[in-house]
């Protein structure tokens, strides 16, 4: 079978991204990864899980590629569950290109497809398909609470309540089977008891299903949107949170002509911070008007309005849902009120976390607790709640053992479905092809 002869491929492909860092990294996994060791290295019995460095020369020319380290993973005791070897070479793109190309010379391998790795460490029993699919979400995340929901997943927290709500659901349906096998010869089952027993799977069905939070939004980054009258210091201010000059500044009103968004890391996670062209009373040109009015739609789509006031024009009122500070408070203060310089970087640490706080303080996570994004795992639940209601209404109009027995036989098939006990190639193939080549 094709699926055979691909399991048995050794396969390789670098884990960092593609451009110039001090040091890369490259992962070859199957059972030919210890003779290609052996092979670049020009070394037998190499140590396992014993970080070790070398010259690494190509297979055929012999010609010195790099000096490096490396490490050697036996099996199972590695990340896909095969012997594996991890390269971590200087970070020129041309190197990592060199090594790569080296190691495909060995017609036993094979460049790995997205999520490769990960999809063999699946398929060996590493992880199940919860965790799985989770690491794409430890490296995707951009909220600490997202990722530390994807790091709990990871390590089986969610898994853990299925499995045991799936044995809860096998004994169950064991009870109905021999109930059916017995029918003839014993008197009618306690049909109250299992109404109990449904109705508490139920419940803990729905609690898993009430977890249910779309990705998209999970990792959405909240979007904050500076504003205020002409040469306020809106672009200084963004600048000075950066701590960089990133956008151009100069004492001209009306420098900035259309909207500029930046990224800002917070301690909760990053955010869109977007700088505005300044909103005057009245427009003093075509150019102005069409400016001040692109300011005001991206108003309309933030999260968080920071209204900026140059405390030269005195105190001012705040509108709803928005966080008024004042400027350049080297020169001038506002008693009572949230004042910042990008001068001398008064107030900004208490900027960043209002700003903080506003943004992601309610997304942290209670201790323990947990979401599930997948929509696949979404699904699985519905099932597996359509199952369980199912078989209530049986209990209710026609409690035949038999019926009731493929209803909870579905139930614990959508159960095993999220942890991938019972799988299908298709839905392995949807899972892991968003994956990066070096996951």
């Amino acid at each position: 079978m094709i699926f055979e002869q691909e399991k048995n491929m050794t396969i390789v492909a670098p884990m960092t991204p593609a451009g110039v860092s001090a040091i890369a990294a490259l992962r070859v996994s199957g059972s030919f990864a210890k003779r290609i060791a052996e092979t670049l290295f020009e070394q037998k019995n190499i140590t396992p899980r014993k970080a070790c460095y070398g010259i690494l020369k190509h297979p055929n020319t012999r010609k010195n590629i790099d000096s490096l380290l490396y490490i050697f993973f036996n099996g199972p005791s590695s990340f896909t569950g095969e012997d594996t070897l991890e390269l971590f070479p200087h970070g020129n793109p041309l190197i990592v290109r060199e090594i790569l190309q080296a190691i495909l010379q060995f017609p036993e391998v094979r460049l790995a497809e997205p999520g490769e790795f990960t999809k063999r460490a699946f398929l060996n029993g590493k992880l199940d398909l919860v965790q799985a699919a989770s690491v794409g979400d430890v490296i995707h995340s951009t909220s600490m609470a997202a990722l530390e929901n994807a790091k709990r997943l990871l390590s089986g927290q969610f898994s853990k309540h299925v499995q045991e709500l799936a044995k809860s659901v096998l004994s169950f349906s064991a009870l109905l089977e021999l109930d059916v096998d017995f029918a003839e010869e014993e008197a009618d089952p306690d049909f109250a008891g299992w109404e109990n027993r449904l109705i508490e799977i139920k419940e803990k069905i729905s609690v898993f299903h009430s977890r249910f939070k779309n990705a998209a939004a999970v990792n959405r980054l909240p979007l904050a949107v500076v504003y205020g009258a002409p040469n306020a210091g809106k672009s200084s201010l963004i600048n000075a949170l950066l701590e960089e000059e990133r956008l151009l500044v100069s004492n001209v009103a009306g420098t900035t002509r259309d909207f500029v968004e930046v990224r800002l890391v917070l301690p909760g996670g990053e955010i869109r911070l977007v700088d505005t062209a300044g909103i005057g009373n009245t427009p003093v040109s075509e150019l102005d008007a069409l400016s001040m009015e692109k300011s005001k739609a991206i108003l309309a789509e933030a999260d968080l309005k920071i209204h900026l006031v140059d405390p030269a024009e005195g105190k001012v009122n705040a509108s709803e849902n928005e966080l008024l500070v004042y400027s350049k408070s080297d020169v001038l203060k506002i008693e009572n009120e949230l004042c910042v310089s990008s001068k001398t970087r008064e107030g900004l640490d208490e900027l960043r976390n209002l700003l903080n706080e506003k943004l992601y303080a309610e997304k942290e996570l209670p201790a323990e607790d947990f979401w599930i994004t997948s929509e696949r795992e979404r699904l699985c639940l519905e099932e597996a709640l359509g199952g369980v209601e199912r078989a209530l209404e049986l209990l209710q109009t026609n409690p035949a053992v038999e019926l009731l027995a493929f209803e909870i036989q579905i139930v614990r098939r959508a159960l095993l479905s999220i942890t991938g006990e019972i799988s299908s190639e298709d839905v392995l193939q949807s899972i892991f092809s968003d994956f990066c080549i070096g996951k």
